[in-house]
């Protein structure tokens, strides 16, 4: 179940088996961005998402517990009109930390973890290395 200890490579963790997948409608979604460099976009973007089949009774986290990702990934837009752009994403996602609803800060934030900027830095040089051998699929 999503709760128990799993092992992958060597490493515990919970929630979702590996090889698992999801997939989400996100209604309504903002994306805002800001030029920062010829070459450079700050962006953000909040929907709310809804799941396409309901979860599983009694399966997940709790409601009130957030998560932390990091995305890494390629988006291709196709201007249709003056207006209008089709976007597609394709990357891949690394999760930094959760928190718990009973919890004041994410989980990278406790002494005993992996601090944030130490995980941030351990992905970008991994997926580096694996770009530059030919490891990366996204």
């Amino acid at each position: 179940m999503y709760n128990n200890l799993k092992k992958y490579k060597d490493k515990i963790y919970t929630g979702m088996k590996v090889g698992g997948t999801h997939s989400w409608n996100y209604n309504d979604g903002k994306w805002n961005e800001t030029k920062l460099s010829p070459e450079m976009w700050k962006i953000n973007f909040e929907s709310i998402k809804t799941r396409i089949r309901p979860a599983p009774e009694n399966t997940g986290a709790k409601v009130g517990t957030e998560y932390h990702w990091y995305i890494l990934a390629d988006q291709i837009a196709l201007k249709l009109d003056a207006n209008t752009y089709s976007t597609s994403m394709n990357g891949i996602k690394f999760k930094m930390g959760h928190k718990r609803p009973h919890w004041r800060v994410f989980s990278y934030e406790y002494p005993e973890q992996e601090s944030y900027k130490e995980k941030l830095i351990r992905i970008l040089e991994k997926t580096l290395n694996d770009l530059k051998g030919d490891k990366l699929q996204i």
